[in-house]
């Protein structure tokens, strides 16, 4: 997360960026590995095959795993998780001192990283939505296009969900990019859902690889994750009646779409996950990063195994007696005399390997349920709500909920959202903010870490080096 770039990337010309394809899909699970002939990597020849087509957004698909945005350390997880109330600092360093004070700046915490990651992996996207949409003779135009815009509603959703209004950029001409102003958040959603809703028509139902065949592969987004996160994005932005819809097809989906045993869901391709990020081979190889950036040997202190964050007291007081995620995602650590850490162990796959044991799960089958669950709530179809939130109950071990009216199962929902998917890709901070009770949190878990909370706070401020190169941009109110 230290690169730098200016958020709208200047092209170094198509080949350039070809061979950083090429680069990028050496030494990954095969699904990542598709050649690109020399011959035909420069111009308008990119997209007029299925396998450079296919390599141009290997490379985006590369980037989303190896840079760490999803997972590890530095990854969404880990960094709203110390900003909220999921994680305890265990580190020295100034960016995570002041990350989890909620003290960050344009210049400290860390946060601007992903503002020019995403952008920077934008642009790749865009070039491949101009490209494809004029292709001929390609055998699977759809998957590749289906892709494309799919790819463009996550990032765009990642970036709204930090940066609150930001610009919408939808071509490749640099100069014009660099004069963009910032979107309002509504019209950012817009386009989301147009891109989701595009690449939903263009995806089918079965997961494909590299060669465009059907496979077992979750890596690769199929209609199923274009479904999931526009469910997603119905509910964020208080469609009911869609997110329930869209949500509805998946929990159907009992031949694709299962909820397994606790220990299976993050395997890979485990039938729980929608789609995920598998791991590719960096170091250590083949091994989501969340394992080993919160393993705690016995007996050792976060310092000593240069381990940064481990689970607050607040997350962990929040598990009923018998959930057993707490016994199978959580580990507790004494370190004598009085010492003890508890670290999330959703990811346990830690050692040398050949290819991916687990995934990132980016999309999985419980968040659905809950979704459907809030959005059932919201229209007052209570005995539907509880349904579906008991279903996530049951396989955790829990009784059904006791809630009753309306403001107490969406209550119920809310903590179980917070017990499910905690440190997994923002949910709880997002979760906190669109449902209106960040402050009334924050307010009571800043002073606890050390800090102070504004509500400006909800929103992480962006590079100062692009504000000086866009005059139309600017900061993050609060931040100036």
């Amino acid at each position: 997360m230290t690169q730098q770039f200016q958020y709208i990337v200047k092209p170094a010309g198509r080949l350039a960026w070809l061979w950083l394809a090429l680069m990028m899909a050496s030494g990954c699970k095969k699904y990542l590995e598709v050649p690109l002939p020399p011959d035909q990597i420069a111009g308008s020849t990119v997209f007029q095959n299925d396998a450079t087509a296919s390599a141009a957004l290997n490379a985006v698909f590369y980037r989303l795993s190896s840079q760490g945005n999803f997972d590890g350390s530095g990854g969404l997880g880990c960094y709203t998780g110390l900003y909220g109330d999921e994680l305890r600092n265990q580190s020295i360093l100034p960016s995570n001192l002041a990350l989890y004070g909620d003290g960050v700046s344009s210049t400290i915490g860390g946060v601007t990283g992903y503002w020019t990651s995403l952008y920077g992996q934008l642009y790749s996207v865009n070039l491949a939505v101009e490209g494809l949409k004029s292709a001929t003779g390609l055998s699977y135009q759809n998957q590749w296009l289906g892709e494309a815009y799919f790819l463009r509603g996550l990032l765009y959703f990642y970036l709204t969900n930090l940066y609150g209004d930001v610009p919408l950029v939808l071509g490749t001409d640099y100069l014009a990019n660099n004069l963009l102003a910032r979107s309002p958040q509504a019209d950012v959603y817009k386009q989301i859902l147009s891109d989701l809703q595009q690449a939903q028509s263009l995806l089918d139902s079965k997961y494909h690889n590299d060669a465009g065949a059907v496979t077992t592969d979750r890596g690769r987004p199929d209609k199923a994750a274009a479904t999931a996160l526009l469910a997603r994005v119905y509910l964020y932005t208080k469609d009911w009646k869609n997110a329930e819809s869209q949500a509805d097809g998946l929990i159907a989906d009992g031949a694709d779409y299962q909820l397994p045993a606790l220990s299976k869901v993050f395997l890979l391709n485990s039938p729980e996950i929608i789609w995920g990020l598998e791991p590719v081979n960096t170091y250590p190889p083949f091994v989501v990063k969340d394992a080993a950036s919160y393993y705690l040997p016995a007996g050792k202190t976060p310092a000593a195994a240069a381990v940064l964050a481990t689970l607050s007291d607040s997350l962990l007081g929040a598990f009923e007696a018998g959930d057993a995620r707490y016994s199978t995602w959580v580990s507790k650590d004494s370190v004598l005399p009085t010492a003890i850490y508890y670290s999330p162990t959703k990811y346990t796959a830690r050692g040398t390997y050949t290819a991916p044991q687990e995934m990132i799960a980016m999309f999985r089958l419980a968040e659905q349920y809950l979704i459907r669950a809030e959005a059932r709530a919201q229209q007052n179809n209570l005995s539907g709500a509880l349904a579906d939130l008991n279903a996530v109950r049951g396989r955790a071990g829990l009784a059904a909920s006791a809630a009753v009216s309306q403001a107490d199962v969406l209550a119920a929902i809310l903590h179980e959202r917070r017990v499910e998917l905690f440190t997994e890709e923002g949910h709880r901070f997002f979760d906190l903010r669109r449902t209106g009770n960040l402050d009334a949190v924050m307010n009571i878990m800043a002073p606890l870490k050390g800090g102070t909370w504004a509500s400006n706070k909800a929103w992480w401020p962006i590079p100062l080096t692009d504000i000086q190169n866009d005059t139309h941009l600017t900061q993050t109110p609060g931040y100036q």
